[in-house]
């Protein structure tokens, strides 16, 4: 049987790649040519990615992605942005990589404790830092992966530097993890907003070992006000489980916390504190102590300065809606929001530099600009006025024919067995009527299929009747299944 090859991805087409998934992250958001964005790629070779598995053929009906497996590209920024729950595994990309059942994929014997894994790079680049996370004990192998299964067990910080094309981490593999688990890794990169995704497979022993409470690592504070220290850390393991942690400031115990965070309050302004982290499992067993970690609180501020205007304000229009993005404000303080007037009325806040205009009207023109805004309520001046038309639709029936070999971006239309669906990110080579990468244009109700997911909202008939998602779903039946509701 002759198999299609997902053809390789040129250097504009990856350039626009990055472009479909948004230039959200960027400081200049008027600069919309990225340079060298298309060279880094990678998998985890040792032990074999479920990608790499895919392409040694260990792992069958992958797809394409068993020609790229470095290709599992998508926004960055994991675990506030990235690929959205459910699509974990594939970046939304390579689907196939998001089915998971208790026996789908090869799983990949390992011991608990220390183990290295090893990154196999096509293309080394310019690297933030290395994540690494576990399924908790109490995931449901049965169900698509999603954020909430996850817990970071490391991160390696690179500081922007070109790592080797081999490249490796020792990683601590909690001791009470048994079984099958899957360990997400995910390779930041420096100065794209991008990041590669790989997802490994594990059959996790212990071997009756006792692993006492490893020692909290990587003791942060990420905020302080003039009365309060936030602390964060890596989580500790314990082949007995933790039970909590212990939080010393200047060497006193002021309290414990379940999780790896913790809000130091009541203190002095403009005051500095030291603190440390120590680990108690469920027998009572304590870890050592933290490295020390100097905190000062923030002097008392009455802040009445507004933030600075936003610039490089840019739109990308589409048929129905327009993508704006700017160049972030700078405060004293910090901006909370970004107000989004269109023709001169409030339609929106984003808390990041960007905003996506949907419900439009075709070959229509809008007027935009964007208020800054901070903690205390002051308001920026209003930007620059930017005026962007949307695109002139054409009729269902007269888009292009959908092409498993071309690149779809965000907001592009195909015609696919008589009926126009619309890329929702970038695609290519995923059938319309049978990947969650496209969505229905035309108004009709397709019936169910048990080869497509879907996502809240999508609409399909069924033995006559028409049902409604509520969350992701795929291969369950809407007759018997809670996760689709009977439209009246």
């Amino acid at each position: 049987m002759i198999q299609w090859r997902a053809p390789k991805i040129n250097w504009l087409q990856s350039t626009k790649t990055l472009f479909a998934f948004g230039v959200l992250a960027l400081g200049a958001a008027g600069t919309l040519a990225f340079a060298d964005t298309a060279s880094a790629h990678g998998y985890i070779e040792a032990p074999a990615s479920r990608a790499y598995l895919c392409k040694l053929q260990q792992n069958k009906g992958c797809g394409a992605v068993q020609y790229e497996p470095q290709s599992v590209e998508t926004k960055g920024n994991f675990p506030d942005e990235g690929p959205a729950d459910g699509k974990l595994a594939s970046g939304g990309i390579f689907l196939e990589l998001d089915e998971q059942t208790p026996t789908r994929w090869k799983k990949v014997d390992m011991n608990t404790g220390k183990n290295t894994f090893t990154w196999y790079l096509t293309a080394p680049h310019s690297t933030k830092e290395w994540k690494y996370y576990i399924t908790k004990k109490d995931w449901d192998p049965s169900q698509p992966l999603k954020r909430s299964d996850l817990e970071l067990i490391a991160k390696i910080e690179d500081g922007g530097k070109k790592p080797d094309k081999s490249t490796s981490h020792e990683i601590t593999i909690p001791a009470d993890r048994t079984g099958y688990h899957v360990l997400l890794g995910v390779w930041e990169i420096a100065d794209t907003p991008n990041a590669f995704y790989q997802v490994v497979d594990l059959n996790l022993r212990n071997g009756g070992q006792v692993q006492p409470p490893t020692v909290p690592t990587q003791l942060i504070s990420p905020s302080q006000t003039d009365k309060s220290v936030t602390l964060s850390w890596l989580p500790s393991s314990a082949s007995q489980g933790i039970k909590h942690y212990e939080i010393f400031r200047n060497g006193t115990k002021v309290g414990t916390s379940t999780a790896p965070s913790y809000t130091d309050s009541s203190l002095k302004p403009s005051t500095a504190y030291t603190y440390t982290v120590v680990a108690v499992d469920q027998a009572n067993s304590r870890s050592g102590a933290s490295a020390p970690l100097i905190v000062t609180t923030k002097g008392t501020v009455v802040d009445h300065e507004a933030p600075s205007v936003p610039t490089n304000v840019v739109g990308h229009p589409m048929e129905t809606g327009i993508h704006l993005m700017w160049k972030a404000s700078s405060d004293n303080v910090g901006v909370v929001k970004y107000d989004i007037y269109r023709d001169g009325k409030l339609v929106g806040s984003s808390t990041t530099n960007s905003h996506m205009d949907e419900g439009l009207t075709q070959a229509t023109t809008y007027s935009y600009t964007i208020v800054a805004v901070d903690g205390a309520g002051n308001r920026s001046n209003a930007s620059a006025a930017i005026r962007v038309t949307t695109k002139e639709g054409q009729a269902p029936g007269e888009y292009p024919a959908w092409d498993k070999t071309k690149v779809y971006l965000a907001g592009d239309r195909a015609d696919y067995n008589g009926v126009t669906y619309e890329a929702k990110w970038w695609t290519q080579g995923n059938q319309p009527d049978k990947s969650e990468a496209w969505k229905l244009v035309s108004n009709v109700t397709l019936e169910w299929s048990s080869d497509r997911a879907y996502v809240g909202g999508d609409v399909v008939g069924f033995e006559g009747k028409q049902y409604r998602a509520k969350w992701w779903t795929k291969g369950e039946k809407p007759s018997t299944s809670s996760v689709w509701v009977l439209v009246p």
